[in-house]
């Protein structure tokens, strides 16, 4: 085996709310990576040796405490969850938000600031109601990003 095959690629899923799962699928097919797609409830995934479901406890946090633990330098997340995307972003992963707008270790001070800041407002009641529904160009940047970020880490493999 040469340096570049030596570990695959990993991508994990950030599951119970991600619109995205099935292009997620599409790029780990085209490349041959393995996904794992963690959840705190069964979640159908394609019948395929790459594709493992992992069923987490439903305890506060287990999806993500799961994926943090995992994932690593040369893997690649998939989330919208801000706290999940810096934890991996430290661990040197790849993080790509389901809207298709990737996290970077220069954008997740931002990130984790608005978050803190939408958490206030929903709590004062000045702000109801949940993200926008996912558009076609969402699905497309997602699509871009995913492959973008597949290339880099193969890149920076090699």
């Amino acid at each position: 085996m040469g340096p570049c095959e030596e570990e695959r690629i990993e991508i994990y899923i950030d599951a119970d709310a991600c619109p995205v799962k099935a292009e997620a699928y599409r790029v780990a097919e085209r490349y041959g990576l393995k996904v794992f797609v963690v959840a705190n409830s069964y979640i159908n995934v394609p019948r395929d040796p790459l594709i493992e479901r992992v069923v987490v406890s439903d305890g506060f946090d287990a999806a993500d405490d799961w994926i943090a633990e995992r994932a690593g330098a040369d893997d690649i997340v998939i989330t919208s969850d801000i706290p999940l995307a810096d934890r991996c972003l430290k661990k040197g992963a790849a993080v790509i938000g389901s809207n298709g707008v990737p996290f970077t270790t220069s954008s997740i001070g931002m990130a984790l600031a608005s978050r803190e800041l939408m958490s206030n407002l929903r709590a004062m009641g000045e702000v109801t109601g949940g993200p926008k529904p996912m558009a076609a160009r969402d699905r497309s940047r997602f699509l871009s990003a995913l492959d973008e970020a597949v290339q880099r880490v193969r890149r920076r493999r090699c």
